[in-house]
């Protein structure tokens, strides 16, 4: 699956696309930052709540692709310009980090 593949996605809003043509491989859902960095694997996306621009710093350090933002989460002006000058893509949905992570993990046929 691509990172562009996220949008089409039901419910997915698309909120910054810079890396349309990166692999994503796997989901992580998590709002622990540290636990993040920890345990994430490379090319997954991370589902969160956690709208600051120190999300981007981690998915930065941990090769994260893109994240998506749940419960209706905006992404705040520094977070998207941090996004955009780390190449990584951002979403929203009003979906809850379950129901998210449920349809990346079928669209990634896990």
């Amino acid at each position: 699956m691509k990172v562009k593949d996220l949008s089409t996605i039901e419910g997915f809003e698309t909120v910054l696309m810079k890396n349309e043509g990166a692999d994503v491989l796997d989901v992580y859902t998590g709002d622990l930052l540290s636990d993040v960095i920890g345990n994430v694997v490379d090319d997954s996306v991370l589902v969160t709540v956690q709208a600051h621009k120190n999300t981007i710093a981690v998915g930065s350090l941990a090769s994260i692709p893109a994240i998506v933002l749940c419960n209706g989460r905006s992404c705040p002006e520094d977070m998207v310009k941090a996004a955009s000058e780390n190449d990584i893509s951002l979403f929203t949905t009003e979906d809850n980090q379950f129901h998210a992570s449920l349809k990346i993990a079928k669209a990634l046929n896990l």
